[in-house]
């Protein structure tokens, strides 16, 4: 006998099989959505997280998920075409997807013209007390005038007559086409503080009283801290550059007579970091490059040129560009400058001497360095100078005397093995000189100075600050690793106060060992 119900059953088999495919569907529907919500819930968490917005929403998540979350989205390499400063929603909508800027905004304050603009149509006020017209080389967006007989000692279209001092306002520049920027502060990782303080301190170095020095730094702190993005780490996120040295701007008392401003010991200035073309002992101050005369526009003048240095002959065994400092009880030039005389052929000269030779003249200096296997690089007026540069551009081996002039500075730029691109000679007191550098630089392998070279050589796109012309392609310049730099720096402090621990302990203290000299042995 058949049984009702089953025949009941089979009788509606396919109405059953609809009922059940339809809530089948249903269930589907219903997870993938519950999924793509929370998968987007961790992205913008991450954003938060990364970018110093210490929310409710982030504490309220498991420790478990923040962490994945960290691990799952990183910043990806530089995006091919640069992303301009767009507005906080678009940026949000990238942000629910994989952004190779996370972890990588800048916002740039839109300071009152007189902290930059007025000062450089001002040009003409930059250098009182001398007689250099700075205008000319605010060209080309501080590159200079671009040299145009270059006597095929240097490549065409990309050496320019840059001044060493104009390093804030060819930052400024290259940040305005930084793939990154951001009008929304709460995305931003860093602040920048477009604040001119070299050609500021420039116009009042000579004959001014320490009122007016210190005026527009105490106005930009003013400024500054009436700001919301302030507020947010109370300027621990914030960073300017300088184009002269971190000491110009430590003045450490009021006397008339003392030089430079007092911007670095104000207790706003105290909470940002500063790039400068030297640092001072204080960790709130980073050394990068001192801009030099090459500027290439793609990458492919950058490989040229280093296969023109790899292969370019080298007559002298070295040289030395610069003058002597009798005025510095401390100096050592005048010894290097009476020995490389000495040595007659093994040494070339470049009297820069009260406008003996033209040293301004990238020709000049590079005519020289390039014929060189090394090149000397004792302390000047301060304990860099950029002349370092110029001689990794030639691929000449650097030879330096003190650790101020270079190992104690540029840490984001220079390997920190030093003996791997340069060699040593360290010179602690006048009295111990008993050194012959004719005879010391012989004495080296020539497979070590082959080694040498070609580590310096390798380093020319890291400290040489390329052209925007043509947009950047993959090499890594100077202002691609300071900003890398200091985006690390930040993100520490960030990790301190993520920890509960005080951002302030370290950020600005003084290190009374960094240009001491034990660390770094006793010669080549």
């Amino acid at each position: 006998m058949e049984n009702p119900i089953t025949a009941k059953c089979c009788t509606n088999q396919p109405w059953f099989v609809l009922l059940v495919f339809f809530v089948f569907c249903i269930e589907l529907l219903f997870f993938d959505y519950s999924g793509f919500t929370a998968k987007k819930s961790v992205v913008l968490t991450v954003l938060d997280d990364n970018h110093g917005n210490l929310t409710d929403t982030q504490s309220s998540l498991p420790h478990d998920l923040i962490e994945t979350s960290n691990v799952s989205v990183s910043p990806s390499p530089k995006t091919e075409e640069p992303m301009k400063m767009i507005d906080g929603e678009e940026q949000r909508k990238v942000g629910t997807e994989v952004d190779s800027c996370l972890g990588r905004y800048i916002f740039v304050h839109d300071l009152p013209r007189r902290f930059n603009e007025d000062l450089v149509n001002n040009c003409r006020l930059l250098t009182r007390g001398t007689d250099k017209n700075m205008c000319p080389y605010l060209d080309n967006l501080g590159f200079g005038p671009e040299i145009e007989n270059p006597e095929d000692v240097l490549m065409n279209n990309s050496w320019f007559l840059t001044n060493q001092f104009l390093l804030e306002v060819i930052f400024h520049n290259k940040m305005k086409t930084y793939e990154c920027l951001t009008n929304d502060s709460s995305l931003a990782s860093a602040v920048f503080v477009p604040f001119y303080a070299g050609l500021d301190m420039s116009m009042y170095l000579w004959g001014f009283n320490i009122t007016v020095r210190d005026s527009a730094s105490l106005a930009l702190a003013k400024w500054l801290s009436e700001k919301p993005e302030w507020k947010r780490m109370w300027g621990r996120d914030h960073f300017l550059v300088a184009g002269r040295i971190a000491w110009d701007f430590r003045r450490q008392s009021d006397n008339e007579s003392d030089w430079g401003s007092k911007l670095r010991f104000l207790p706003e200035s105290k909470n940002m970091s500063m790039l400068s073309i030297e640092s001072s002992s204080w960790n709130n101050d980073y050394a990068i490059p001192y801009p030099t005369c090459f500027h290439p526009s793609k990458d492919s003048e950058i490989f040229q040129w280093q296969d023109r240095m790899r292969k370019q002959k080298r007559r002298y065994l070295f040289s030395f560009a610069g003058a002597p400092r009798p005025e510095y009880q401390n100096s050592i030039r005048g010894k290097i400058i009476d020995q490389c005389l000495a040595s007659k052929n093994q040494c070339r000269l470049l009297d820069c001497n009260y406008g003996a030779t033209n040293c301004d003249n990238p020709v000049n200096v590079m005519r020289v360095f390039k014929s060189s296997v090394f090149c000397l690089q004792p302390p000047g007026d301060s304990y860099t100078r950029r002349s370092i540069f110029d001689s990794i551009l030639a691929g000449c081996i650097p030879v330096l005397f003190h650790p101020g002039t270079a190992y104690a500075q540029y840490v984001w730029h220079l390997p920190k093995n030093y003996t791997k691109y340069s060699v040593y000679i360290p010179v602690k007191d006048l009295s111990e000189w008993k050194i012959n550098l004719n005879v010391t630089l012989l004495r080296i392998p020539e497979d070590r100075i082959s080694a040498l070279r070609e580590e310096v050589i390798k380093l020319i796109p890291r400290v040489v600050y390329a052209s925007s012309r043509s947009g950047s392609d993959t090499v890594k310049d100077a202002f691609d690793l300071a900003v890398e730099g200091i985006l690390e720096r930040i993100e520490s402090v960030r990790i301190m106060i993520r920890e509960g621990k005080d951002p302030s302990i370290g950020f600005a203290d003084e290190d009374e060992y960094k240009y001491t000299f034990p660390p770094y042995g006793n010669g080549i």
